[in-house]
């Protein structure tokens, strides 16, 4: 059962009719400067500030966010797919498509509670969805169409998915400068290699004396 805090848990038990609105945050890399930036959308009428987790953040409304779909939380390893809408012609959707790098950058989505009877925010926006955007599309539209754009976001269980460090291929590794680190990396058994004046067997427990180099003696006392 997930844990809200008081002010959201007492308005979700109370409240008959609920107002939500979904806001999200991506922080990704600017293209000119390379600087780390970020930016918000809202399904809300007009830019406002709110306080997400201690932080205060503006979101712009103004109906840039088109299309939100339903969103699954459960804890566990499964990575889901999100695609939220957005209007491409918005200059802040631009900036966020263009002006940004969007691959791979961090996303934040939280819900935001309201009283249907005021309209006043009932509690500080709680979060629904992290993760990273796995692929964003802008659609150009013919004349006297509407463009559109959509992000797609895997969810952070993403993350328990990447390749670890031993697993880096040799191909990769020598496109940094030739370096053959990696040689065997996916090599079963055992390979003779050359390491100062001694052969060793990798995979076996044996070493055997390789040449000694003229001049140069071995930790066995000799030359």
């Amino acid at each position: 059962m997930r844990n809200f805090d008081s002010n959201t848990a007492a308005y979700l038990a109370g409240e008959t009719a609920i107002v939500a609105h979904v806001l999200i945050w991506i922080l990704a890399r600017n293209r000119d400067t390379g600087a780390q930036e970020a930016i918000g959308f809202w399904t809300g009428d007009d830019h406002q500030t709110f306080v997400v987790e201690g932080q205060s953040r503006t979101y712009f409304g103004a109906g840039d966010v088109l299309e939100v779909p339903p969103i699954t939380s459960e804890a566990g390893l499964q990575v889901r797919m999100h695609s939220f809408g957005l209007a491409s012609l918005a200059p802040e959707v631009a900036m966020a498509l263009r002006g940004y790098e969007p691959r791979l950058a961090a996303v934040e989505v939280h819900r935001a509670l309201f009283y249907s009877s005021t309209g006043a925010q009932a509690a500080n926006p709680h979060r629904v969805l992290a993760g990273w955007i796995d692929e964003a599309q802008i659609t150009t539209p013919a004349i006297g169409g509407q463009g559109s754009a959509t992000i797609t976001v895997a969810s952070s269980a993403r993350a328990l998915t990447r390749t670890l460090p031993i697993c880096k291929s040799d191909a990769q590794q020598r496109l940094r400068e030739g370096d053959r680190f990696r040689r065997y990396v996916d090599v079963s058994g055992s390979v003779d290699v050359v390491w100062g004046s001694r052969r060793a067997k990798l995979g076996g427990s044996s070493d055997t004396a390789g040449p000694t180099l003229p001049g140069h003696r071995d930790d066995r006392g000799g030359r």
